[in-house]
């Protein structure tokens, strides 16, 4: 059996699940739960795999998020907190990173103040640091030797760099560096659902890596079902 790490960018993965199989719902309604997630995926990934090649079986989660400004957006600071809380009781490793705002100026440049003495962001907080954080998390996952195997969850390009290293660094020293392989939605009916149709990062250079692609029926056991409100 493969020891296996799953290494979760999970506003991609949240998304994209939202994108790929209910466009034309709420956002919450495709929250991803990254345990259920994570043991659907090694279930797929084990069920496609020939006769002779080594199965998986779920070792870690990790799981990297963007936190909203509690003075900027406290119910959903809250959630994500809960959400936080649920998901670690329940085995993953959930990383939050805060999110960065643009502020409103005024004349002369200085910022705009809110009643209680606040500066007002100019539109919704965004993401960063998050890839860099799963990238590194993949390569410490790696060269661990309790790892075999380390899944990436995410279709952010920006990551496609460290699947090239990974790869890499294993083709070098097998015996040093777990294999690398990715996980992604993917709906092979999105022409007639009207959706978008998922799909993998794929490294570059003629360079191979396994790929999972998780249906709908994948999708439906990985949902959330917890009540955040």
């Amino acid at each position: 059996m493969l020891r296996t790490a799953v290494v979760i960018d999970y506003q991609n993965v949240h998304l994209t699940a939202h994108d790929v199989f209910d466009p034309r719902g709420d956002r919450h309604e495709s929250l991803i739960h990254p345990m259920q997630f994570s043991r659907r995926a090694i279930v797929e990934r084990n069920a496609r795999q020939r006769v002779g090649f080594a199965a998986a079986e779920l070792s870690c989660v990790r799981v990297f998020r963007g936190l909203p400004h509690v003075d900027h957006d406290w119910e959903q600071n809250r959630r994500c907190l809960e959400q936080q809380r649920q998901w670690t009781e329940d085995g993953a490793l959930v990383e939050l990173r805060d999110l960065k705002y643009r502020y409103r100026t005024g004349a002369g440049g200085r910022p705009v103040m809110d009643v209680h003495g606040r500066k007002e962001p100019d539109g919704r907080g965004q993401e960063k640091g998050i890839d860099v954080l799963c990238a590194l998390a993949a390569i410490h996952e790696s060269e661990r030797p309790d790892i075999d195997l380390v899944i990436l969850a995410s279709r952010d390009t920006d990551l496609v760099p460290v699947l090239d290293e990974l790869h890499d660094r294993r083709s070098r020293e097998p015996e040093r560096y777990s294999r690398v392989e990715t996980v992604a939605w993917f709906n092979p009916r999105y022409e007639e659902e009207r959706t978008k149709s998922g799909g993998s990062l794929r490294p570059t250079g003629g360079r191979r890596i396994w790929n999972t692609n998780l249906g709908r029926d994948a999708y439906e056991a990985s949902i959330d079902r917890n009540d955040y409100r």
